[in-house]
């Protein structure tokens, strides 16, 4: 099995993450996204030349999500709590990640580079950092339901590593379960997996 991940790719570091909470085995392959190079090696690897995709075997499946679900079923239910109205919750916090937050992501691009931090906030990012506030708050913690991690901390560790790097750090409950994630080991291993390969084969410079 081979997870291909793109650095600096936030969708990316989810994959990796519920690679890390399901203990299942993959090699890993990482590509500079900003090399033409890379991106057309990617572009014939995967169809819609987007990171992440999983390769296994004659199954290739590509977005975070599908690709959550997958190593869940491969892992007898290993990214989503047993109980079903937990599980479904799950399920609708992730699918929030997935698809909202747009206003953070455009004013926040996620990068471990050094950037500028920030204090003022236009309406719509208030909002979003309201609702980030408001999910993190009814975290049952040390992990969003309870004692072990699921999916959803995988989707909102790389979440609050953005609101971090920017400089928003929550206060209170949120704020304790933003520390939590941000002082977790699975979330530190893959931010480390993706730099130590951040150097391009192509001797593409980043950005």
């Amino acid at each position: 099995m081979q997870l291909s991940v793109g650095i600096d790719s936030t969708w990316s570091l989810r994959a990796m993450i519920g690679l890390k909470i399901t203990a299942i085995q993959a090699d890993l392959r990482v590509f500079n996204l900003s090399c033409p190079t890379c991106k057309s090696e990617l572009q014939s690897l995967c169809a819609t030349g987007l990171v992440p995709f999983l390769d296994d075997g004659e199954l290739r499946i590509h977005d975070s999500l599908a690709i959550t679900e997958y190593l869940n079923e491969l892992s007898a239910g290993g990214l989503y709590p047993t109980e079903r109205g937990k599980r479904a919750l799950c399920r609708s916090l992730c699918a929030e990640m997935h698809s909202g937050f747009t206003a953070l992501r455009q004013a926040m691009p996620f990068t471990t580079a050094a950037v500028s931090q920030q204090s003022t906030f236009s309406p719509a990012q208030a909002a979003e950092i309201g609702r980030v506030k408001t999910l993190f708050c009814c975290a049952e913690g040390p992990f969003y339901l309870g004692d072990k991690p699921t999916a959803v901390d995988a989707f909102y560790a790389v979440l609050a590593c953005r609101l971090n790097h920017y400089g928003v750090r929550l206060q209170g409950k949120a704020g304790e379960y933003q520390q939590q994630l941000l002082g977790w080991e699975f979330l530190h291993e893959a931010l480390a997996q993706l730099t130590l390969a951040a150097a391009c084969p192509h001797g593409h410079t980043l950005a």
